[in-house]
């Protein structure tokens, strides 16, 4: 099955006239972005939507931030995506020495569509 969606950010095609599309697969993974960096009340139609990660980078680095932020990707993308995908594992990475100010998130997730595994890594500064 060769399914497509509409590309993000949406933007014509200039060599057709239409919507620009992109593969299912990727559709899913710029969802995946949408969801994660956008925060609560930025949407004014759905002000509920979106997960906050990025009031959190400049929160100390510890092991509770690292297991808050799991816990944040997980019920956001369970909330908003769970009917796409299912989240097998999300990862956050230790900032290295001059990135403190940045989060790493590796998500590994089934696409129920297709039942292949993906991954995604979300750098959030």
């Amino acid at each position: 099955m060769n399914r497509s969606d509409y590309a993000f950010p949406f933007r014509i095609d200039p060599a057709s006239g239409q919507a620009a599309q992109t593969s299912y697969a990727a559709h899913v993974d710029q969802m995946i972005r949408q969801v994660l960096l956008t925060s609560p009340g930025e949407r004014a139609d759905l002000p509920q939507f979106g997960c906050g990660l990025r009031q959190l980078v400049f929160a100390p680095n510890s092991d509770a931030l690292n297991a808050t932020t799991q816990i944040m990707v997980q019920q956001a993308l369970s909330q908003w995506l769970g009917d796409q995908i299912t989240v097998q594992q999300v990862t956050v990475a230790t900032p290295s020495a001059g990135m403190e100010n940045q989060i790493s998130i590796e998500i590994d997730y089934l696409l129920i569509e297709t039942q292949s595994n993906q991954q995604v890594t979300i750098l959030v500064s």
